[in-house]
């Protein structure tokens, strides 16, 4: 466990950049003075956000470096990776795979993100690609002390073969004992049903794999309608799934939000409710607000990159900062590498030089 952690931040991405960044973390480093921050992007936005902050001297744990460039959110990663090597991204990676920070949190890009770490930071040896992981709300868990399913993986694989879901499933199993002290997650597979005829090939070959695995807590396929309903710890599928799961579960909270609010405001009687069941319904929407869920896991890197969604508020970035800052402080990528396992050597014994 690390004492003082360093945190690069692309401070230029997402929607408002600096706006949002900067604020957030400037919170984030007043609540935990083991942190320190480095800035990526335009010098005298960031700067200027500072000062509008009127925080008191973080003693000296902010540093600004000037990046001339940042990645849109719908640049092509391979142009990213070819001519945007001066980019506030590029940079604040950069400092993760030089060993001076201890996580990257960016809300920029998420395919030239991942493309970009693969690149600087590498992948744990014996993964093959690594995956998006993020929490979802849930009505209920298997693990009473917690009310979320982590979900992956989340778009960085829109198509994956079976050994790819066995291991996302087991990266995810250790960041939930890591991060949420779940012992033994629970794992299921993410299906059109939960009969064992039904899915795909890749989906069947996973089942195989997890069944035979007794360092994985396997319960079946899922559906998804029990996404919401906590049925495992943790959920596995592609990222072409995945996106779309998490998309369509953002929208629906967002509209339940906003058609309450509509709806008690239209009426005294509603508008007394709403006083009378203040308290409860303030529960009941910080539950489902996306913001507190944001900040998804590059699961299988061999750093901590942390993605927060393009749109979040100053808030939503400071989850995605606390995500990093806990992966961080537990070491994750190194636990995660500890359950893998390792790769054959190989030797003259294991070419077939026929």
């Amino acid at each position: 466990m690390t004492d003082f952690l360093r945190l690069a931040v692309d401070a230029m991405g997402g929607d408002l950049g600096p706006q949002v960044t900067v604020p957030a973390c400037l919170s984030c480093l007043t609540e935990n003075p083991f942190l320190s921050i480095t800035f990526f992007g335009d010098s005298t936005q960031i700067q200027d956000q500072i000062t509008s902050c009127a925080l008191p001297a973080l003693d000296g744990r902010i540093s600004i470096r000037h990046c001339s460039s940042s990645i849109s959110m719908n640049e092509k990663p391979a142009f990213s990776i070819r001519y945007q090597q001066d980019s506030s991204m590029w940079k604040a990676l950069q400092l993760v795979s030089e060993g001076d920070a201890d996580a990257c949190v960016s809300a920029g890009n998420t395919g030239a993100l991942m493309a970009i770490s693969i690149l600087q930071i590498g992948c744990l040896a014996g993964v093959s690609r690594p995956a998006i992981c993020a929490k979802i709300p849930t009505l209920s868990n298997s693990s009473p002390s917690n009310n979320h399913t982590y979900l992956l993986d989340l778009g960085a694989n829109t198509v994956c073969s079976g050994q790819q879901l066995h291991q996302f499933s087991l990266m995810a199993s250790q960041k939930a004992l890591v991060v949420s002290g779940i012992e033994e997650a629970t794992v299921g597979l993410l299906n059109i049903g939960t009969e064992e005829i039904k899915g795909r090939q890749e989906i069947h070959d996973a089942a195989e794999l997890l069944k035979a695995d007794s360092n994985i807590n396997y319960v079946g396929f899922v559906e998804g309608d029990s996404l919401l309903k906590g049925a495992t710890d943790i959920v596995v599928c592609d990222g072409f799934t995945g996106n779309v799961a998490l998309k369509t579960i953002e929208g629906a909270a967002l509209m339940i939000q906003h058609s309450l609010s509509r709806e008690l405001s239209a009426t005294y009687l509603s508008r007394l409710g709403r006083f009378i069941a203040g308290s409860s319904l303030k529960r009941f929407c910080t539950k489902i607000n996306p913001t507190l869920y944001n900040g998804a896991s590059f699961l299988g890197l061999n750093g901590v990159v942390v993605k927060s969604h393009g749109g979040a508020s100053a808030d939503g970035f400071s989850s995605a900062l606390s995500v990093a800052i806990i992966e961080a402080r537990e070491n994750l990528p190194q636990q995660i590498q500890e359950k893998l396992p390792k790769p054959i050597a190989r030797t003259d014994q294991n070419l077939n030089t026929k």
